[in-house]
């Protein structure tokens, strides 16, 4: 489809193009010989009385075929520039689209994958119980429980491919205002404080009245994200540390984490959506769809910002984000 595209598009450059250079060529053209013939008619005046020929008629024709010549020659060559520099613009216009057409694509068919699985879990196990003679009240409820726990787990699905939709990739069109980091950490540490509080584990904040402009409701979002995961993947009774310094144009904060760890292997990989690790993190028994670290790279980079991993197995992990303070 595209390669079609990518001619037509090549076609419509050139005919723009050869029309715009054959409409000078005739002007040239017909400039040129206008002058032969002005200067054909003076020569015969001046160069005898009564009148004779000055300029042979065959002269003048003849010249007037090699300029007809040259500037054919010349639109040939415009010609054959034009069509492979209009083949490589055409394809530097389409390749943005391709691209996106493509991501979409790709997150079409991996969403429907993810959606599926929960999916088929519930239609079997409606349809075994559906058939089971057997089936009391005692047991409906479990069904119903477990149904209930695929349902949430759907919702929190379609609540993550929501915010990717949020945040587009290279989509910076929000309002910046001031925002302190210190408020953003608290907000995010009281979202994730109970699920921190099951597993014992300290969260300590170290960031201070560092002042940045950015939407703050998404830089909320980037920071539950990191917590969230280190406090899946910490051990219990862990700690976890934020901190954050200030340049003169960066803020950077730093997310660390003495849990699992990420293999090396992995690392290139983790921001891919649907992506998990097929070693230790996995191994976890942590339920998850591979997307929070797309969100956060795509909040990142809608801030103008990136992010930086550091990680050892066993040992943990670093979440470097570094921001511009004004947008």
């Amino acid at each position: 489809m595209f390669h079609q595209a990518r001619i037509k598009l090549t076609a419509w450059y050139l005919v723009i193009i050869m029309l715009i250079s054959l409409s000078f060529s005739a002007m040239i053209y017909r400039g040129a010989t206008f002058e032969l013939n002005r200067i054909e008619r003076i020569q015969r005046v001046r160069l005898s009385f009564p009148p004779r020929p000055g300029i042979e008629p065959e002269i003048v024709e003849e010249t007037k075929r090699r300029i007809a010549l040259a500037l054919a020659s010349l639109n040939l060559i415009i010609l054959g520039v034009s069509g492979a520099a209009g083949y490589f613009l055409a394809g530097k216009t389409l390749k943005p689209i391709s691209e996106m057409l493509e991501d979409q694509k790709k997150f079409v068919s991996d969403a429907s994958h993810e959606l599926r699985t929960p999916l088929t879990s519930l239609k079997s196990e409606i349809e075994v119980n559906l058939r089971d003679k057997n089936l009391d009240l005692r047991g409906a409820k479990k069904v119903l429980a477990s149904n209930l726990e695929e349902v949430n787990n759907l919702q929190n699905l379609s609540d993550k491919l929501i915010k990717l939709t949020r945040y587009p990739k290279g989509g910076n069109n929000f309002l910046p205002i001031k925002i302190s980091l210190s408020v953003i950490a608290k907000e995010a540490t009281s979202k994730v404080s109970s699920l921190a509080e099951s597993k014992k584990i300290e969260i300590t904040n170290k960031i201070r009245n560092i002042t940045l402009e950015g939407e703050k409701e998404s830089l909320v979002e980037l920071f539950v994200i990191f917590l969230d995961n280190a406090i899946k993947y910490s051990p219990r009774g862990g700690n976890i540390e934020l901190t954050a310094v200030k340049t003169d144009s960066r803020a950077v904060i730093s997310f660390v984490d003495h849990g699992l760890g990420i293999d090396k292997e992995d690392i290139p990989h983790i921001f891919d959506r649907f992506y998990r690790g097929d070693k230790s993190r996995t191994k976890s028994g942590v339920f998850g769809y591979g997307l929070g670290l797309a969100i956060a790279k795509q909040i990142a980079e809608r801030h103008g910002g990136s992010i930086k991993v550091d990680s050892q197995i066993n040992k943990g992990t670093v979440f470097t984000v570094d921001l511009p303070v004004h947008q």
